[in-house]
C-alpha cells in the first residue's frame, strides 16, 4: 500500500518561508517521479512543480519559479518544498504526488498524499 504523508505546513507571515516534506512508503520510492500540486478555497487544484526519479531534473510553473525548489532524498524515501518569499496567494492545501511516468504525473498523479495547509497572511 503506497502512503504519501506530508508535514510541515503552517501560518507564516508574507515575506516568510517554509519547508515541507513528504514521505512516501509502500514503493521503491526511487522509481517515483514526485510532484508538488496545491489547491486554494473555492479554485481548482494545481500543479505547482515536479522533480524526476534521480533528482536530477526539476519543472516549476510559472508562479513560482525563483521561490520555490523541490528536492529529494531517496535514502530518506522523502521529497521536500522549500518555499521562499511567500505570498498570500500561496495560500493553499498543498499535496504532495507519486507516479512511475512523468507525464502522468503532471496532470494524473497515481498516488496523492492527504495535503498539508499553508496559509500567508499579509
Amino acid at each position: 500500500q503506497v502512503q504519501l504523508v506530508e508535514s510541515g505546513g503552517g501560518l507564516v507571515q508574507a515575506g516568510g518561508s517554509l519547508r515541507l516534506s513528504c514521505a512516501a512508503s509502500g514503493l521503491t520510492f526511487s522509481n517515483l517521479n514526485m510532484g508538488w500540486f496545491r489547491q486554494a478555497p473555492g479554485k481548482e487544484r494545481e500543479y505547482v512543480g515536479t522533480i524526476t526519479r534521480t533528482g536530477g531534473t526539476t519543472y516549476y510553473t510559472d508562479s513560482v519559479k525563483g521561490r520555490f525548489t523541490i528536492s529529494r532524498d531517496n535514502a530518506k524515501n522523502t521529497v521536500y518544498l522549500q518555499m521562499n518569499s511567500l505570498k498570500p496567494e500561496d495560500t493553499a492545501v498543498y499535496y504532495c504526488a507519486a507516479d512511475r511516468s512523468i507525464t502522468r504525473l503532471t496532470n494524473t498523479p497515481a498516488y496523492w498524499g492527504q495535503g498539508t495547509q499553508v496559509t500567508v497572511s499579509s
